[in-house]
């Protein structure tokens, strides 16, 4: 990869984490449940808020700006709130540049002033400081020496349900199988909000986690996870934009504020997992049986003592810190928020396929492309919409599939030893074939045939044990005969 192409991909990358940025903070006014009114509150307390780009620098950002970023982001998308670099033709030769970042790189340490002096020195000449300060950044050169550390400051969340932060944890082995923990805590308290094993790291399963915890401690502000796969699905910001949650995702190569969730993983493996061992079989027989454990040492061990950092017991803590009722989402509101959507074209004989499956759908949406909202445990039952408004339930025409690819029982299948039955069959085989030698073997056949039936006799002749006994006889009288 040449020079050229090595600081395109850098501003790439910063124009993408931008973009990013913009996004998070417009995701608030892009709601489509929120009404003009109280879009236009957010907007304005989010223009009178200080925020920090990816970079690290804080600015405000004026109202015009927020509906500017809106206005893009409905006519383009994601892509619309990329930064397009300004092209302006460099001024400075490339060789003086080139000198200036060979400076810098031989000595860190180095300023871009103090770069500047010795290029003055060494040819009479250097672009100004500012233009170096510029040069270093592009090139990145300008942040600390290696042997210097970033120090990142302590944040803890004012209140219960403020903040929740998730993560996935690489769990046991349970009947032959890798499980994985999905854990989310409430940042001020450090309780436990969501926490359950499954068979996969995906979003099923993390839905799995966060659907009980909503319906039981509340609706957060603001849920902080990373850049996962379960986590950057499009489900979760489904569910997250439906309940009114703002979702922020940590940026790439910077999982700082992540420490809290971490820790709580620490006290899982440290005083949890330690106990299974190598299987997770010794305590725990299915699933349930592991997930029941886990509760069972949340509620009764970690939330009841007292937590380092904040000096109380952090289901104590929540509770104490609620001073108003959590909004809590009704079973509707749920049903709705952890639905999956996917967008298909009608076809012209008014059919939509899914996953298999082919829906009747309303002739007048034929040509035009609809939203399918679904249960993913549920194919049966799929509801259509266009431009925001639903236009009834799909009529099933072919079923192949009665659930998402992605919604597998967790179960633990073929890998779970089958009960012994107590039969035996190459032993049942082995019998059966002893009986029917025994049924073709002639037995008078070993034996001296006897003397012909005598007149009158009705038995043709001597049974087997008959003639055994008369052979036995007849020895003893020759036996006899020849003493004589």
């Amino acid at each position: 990869m040449t020079k050229a192409d090595e600081e395109a991909r850098r501003r790439a990358e910063r124009a993408r984490r931008m973009a990013l940025f913009r996004y998070e903070v417009i995701q608030d006014l892009i709601d489509p449940a929120l009404s003009t009114r109280q879009r236009g509150v957010r907007a304005r307390a989010l223009a009178q808020a200080t925020h920090t780009d990816p970079f690290g620098n804080t600015m405000r950002i004026s109202r015009n700006t927020l509906d500017r970023w809106v206005r893009w982001w409905r006519e383009g998308g994601f892509e619309a709130l990329v930064p397009v670099p300004a092209k302006v033709p460099l001024r400075t030769d490339a060789h003086v540049l080139e000198l200036a970042a060979a400076l810098k790189r031989e000595k860190p340490e180095r300023t871009a002033a103090q770069v500047r002096r010795i290029m003055i020195a060494a040819q009479g000449w250097a672009p100004s400081t500012r233009t170096l300060q510029r040069l270093f950044e592009r090139e990145e050169l300008g942040g600390l020496p290696a042997a210097e550390t970033e120090a990142f400051g302590r944040f803890e969340a004012t209140r219960p349900n403020e903040l929740w932060t998730g993560d996935a944890l690489h769990g046991p082995l349970l009947g032959g199988r890798k499980t994985y923990l999905f854990a989310f805590i409430d940042d001020h308290s450090r309780a436990v909000m969501a926490a359950r094993f499954g068979f996969s790291e995906d979003v099923v399963r993390l839905a799995a986690a966060l659907r009980p915890a909503l319906a039981a401690r509340g609706v957060p502000d603001s849920v902080y996870v990373d850049n996962g796969s379960a986590f950057v699905d499009s489900w979760l910001l489904r569910g997250c934009a439906s309940l009114g949650i703002k979702l922020v995702h940590s940026t790439p190569g910077r999982p700082q504020g992540r420490g809290k969730i971490e820790r709580f993983f620490r006290t899982v493996r440290e005083q949890f997992l330690v106990e299974f061992g190598g299987d997770a079989t010794t305590a725990a027989d299915d699933l349930a049986g592991l997930n029941r454990l886990l509760v069972a040492w949340i509620e009764t061990d970690y939330h009841v003592r007292v937590h380092s950092q904040t000096g109380a017991a952090p289901l104590k803590r929540w509770q104490h810190g609620i001073t108003e009722p959590l909004p809590r989402p009704t079973p509707a509101q749920l049903r709705e928020a952890f639905k999956w959507s996917q967008l298909r074209v009608v076809a012209k004989t008014a059919t939509v396929s899914l996953h298999g499956n082919t829906y009747q759908v309303d002739a007048a949406l034929v040509g035009r492309q609809v939203e399918l909202v679904f249960d993913p445990f549920d194919l049966n039952l799929v509801e259509v919409r266009y431009e925001g408004r639903s236009f009834g339930a799909a009529l099933p025409f072919t079923i192949k599939r009665h659930s998402h690819p992605k919604a597998r029982p967790e179960t633990l299948g073929e890998h779970t030893e089958p009960a012994p039955t107590g039969i035996d069959y190459l032993a049942l085989m082995g019998a059966a074939h002893d009986e029917r030698l025994a049924e073709k073997i002639n037995y008078s056949a070993l034996f001296e045939p006897g003397p012909p039936p005598r007149t009158g006799d009705t038995d043709p002749g001597p049974t087997p044990t008959a003639h055994h006994s008369d052979a036995s006889n007849d020895t003893g009288g020759e036996q006899d005969s020849d003493r004589q």
